[in-house]
């Protein structure tokens, strides 16, 4: 195992930590409550005795079976061979006392005393100034550090990439900071700029999704023949993590396996990775791969916002990149979990009307009101966006 600086902290991280969000289940449903939790515990393990010394896992992960399981998992002696991490459920807290509440019960289910690193769950700026600042949780989250119950604090976050250095520079004290990125979400989220950003800013970043939600570890056809013609032995997912690793800027890689395969796979890149070792060509490699992704794409929106607001309030980027996103890479399920999860039934593609009046304002003239009919086709009721997309006039 490869080991890297975690910020200021002079304890070294595994460059490798073991995210619990997809771990293998009973009736092989992705985020399924149904875990098979002997074939959990054995992964977790394997990769600690391997050289693994992060484990992240939150409390909604596997319908609230994840905290259980990884509780299990660091029985026997492992607990104190990691670090572990969980995070607060913020959308849930209502009031203060909500914090504490949550904390308690996830080191109940953890088996544990304390959480080395407590992070608040998928913020942006909305869920940092209506709940965050609005009951003052950093309070309680610094007093449970100071019994002993939380090592130090940071956050996860989900939101547009202007949202991430406001949080970074509210509080002097995060210990960490995990984001989503990999090499198609540059200027997705905190993007580039913010790893650089909380990184200049001496912030600790963990980096989630370095295979998109294993979207990148099985590239279309047109990628992979690219992956293919360099001529590296590397897969396609050895590629992706490599290119995570790489900058400096990372503190560690997450990843969420779902298989014992998919731990040793990521072991072996493990211990191969390294800052800086990708050569000039290599990341060349990159460019075209993203530019072949982005041919892929059915619908031509940048998400730039001006369709909005919606008169009826379709969540009409939102729908969109979800369409996209399933058709590029080749998972709808994907898709329809995150357009159930994520975006209001209110707000969803078949609220649309026809008004045409987000045609007015669409910068790159989609014919949005022909396109929702079959967004909501494929993500609300599940038909196959396989084959030719539907292309209006």
């Amino acid at each position: 195992m490869k080991f890297r600086k975690f910020g200021s902290d002079d304890w070294q991280a595994s460059a490798l930590g073991f995210g619990a969000m997809r771990l293998p289940s009973h009736d092989n449903r992705p985020f399924s409550g149904d875990v098979d939790e002997r074939e959990s515990i054995r992964m977790i393990r394997h990769a600690i005795d391997e050289g693994v010394n992060y484990v992240d896992t939150a409390y909604p992960y596997h319908d609230g079976k994840s905290e259980v399981v990884v509780g299990e998992a660091l029985q026997d002696g492992y607990r104190h061979k990691v670090r572990l991490a969980t995070k607060s459920p913020v959308w849930a807290i209502k009031e203060t006392a909500d914090f504490d509440k949550y904390l308690n019960e996830q080191l109940g289910r953890l088996h544990t005393d304390h959480i080395d690193y407590y992070l608040l769950h998928g913020l942006g700026r909305s869920r940092w100034e209506n709940i965050v600042s609005k009951f003052d949780l950093l309070k309680p989250a610094e007093a449970a550090q100071r019994d002993g119950r939380i090592g130090a604090i940071g956050f996860s976050f989900h939101g547009p990439q202007e949202e991430f250095p406001p949080i970074i520079d509210a509080y002097d004290h995060w210990a960490l900071c995990q984001i989503q990125y990999n090499y198609m979400d540059i200027e997705n989220q905190a993007g580039t700029k913010g790893l650089k950003y909380a990184a200049a800013k001496g912030v600790p970043v963990v980096v989630m999704e370095p295979l998109m939600g294993g979207r990148l570890a099985r590239p279309p056809a047109p990628v992979k023949a690219i992956f293919d013609r360099f001529g590296s032995d590397r897969t396609p997912a050895d590629w992706a993590l490599h290119w995570v690793w790489n900058q400096p800027e990372v503190a560690m890689l997450l990843s969420g396996m779902s298989s014992m395969e998919q731990v040793k796979e990521n072991l072996r890149a493990a211990d191969q990775s390294g800052i800086g070792i990708l050569s000039t060509e290599e990341l060349a490699l990159f460019d075209e791969v993203r530019q072949a992704f982005k041919e892929l794409v059915p619908i031509p929106c940048t998400r730039c916002g001006y369709c909005c607001p919606c008169p009826q309030g379709v969540d009409i980027p939102g729908c969109l990149g979800l369409y996209n996103d399933g058709y590029v890479y080749n998972d709808p399920g994907a898709s329809r979990f995150m357009y159930s999860r994520f975006i209001p039934e209110s707000a969803h593609a078949n609220a649309c009307t026809q008004c045409r009046e987000c045609e007015e304002k669409c910068p790159q003239k989609i014919l949005i009101s022909e396109w929702m009919p079959k967004v909501h086709k494929v993500l609300g009721e599940g038909q196959d966006c396989e084959g030719q997309p539907l292309r209006p006039r």
